[in-house]
């Protein structure tokens, strides 16, 4: 069973919605980081030194968390084929929605984009959907 977090979870899309702000304030720039991923992947996009800085700023701030003394427990609950399907799944679905949950879910949302919360809907109920067939359905498989 996942566990119940309410404040590190809170603390943690305070974070992400801080970070969308800033960047969209500093750069006018919407925080969609498939598009910022893909931006520094060859051939590289003339933004790619704010979007290495922001993807690098993404995976330092956990290991700096880590190394100040702050212990968050996590755990994969699935083996590492299902991670290599769920991924490539989700670059699928991130083709076909012309964008990711953090584009479309967090800065989308805020603009008030119908396509958006069109796409967030779709992202949101299939996770209820992913998430109930393989705790339910094929619970073990994974």
């Amino acid at each position: 069973m996942t566990e119940f977090t309410p404040l590190l979870s809170f603390a943690g899309g305070l974070l992400i919605g801080l970070s969308a702000v800033t960047l969209m304030f500093f750069w006018g720039r919407i925080a969609g980081m498939t598009a910022i991923l893909g931006g520094i992947l060859p051939p590289l996009d003339r933004d790619w030194p704010w979007k290495s800085t922001f993807l690098a700023g993404a995976v330092l701030a956990p290991a700096l968390l880590q190394l100040s003394g702050v212990h968050v427990d996590y755990e994969v609950p699935v083996s590492v084929g299902a991670l290599i399907v769920g991924g490539i799944v989700t670059g699928i679905g991130v083709t076909f929605g012309s964008g990711c949950t953090s584009g479309h879910g967090i800065c989308g949302l805020a603009r008030f984009s119908k396509r958006s919360a069109v796409a967030t809907v779709t992202f949101m109920l299939f996770g209820f959907i992913t998430v109930f067939l393989i705790r339910h359905v094929f619970a073990g498989a994974f």
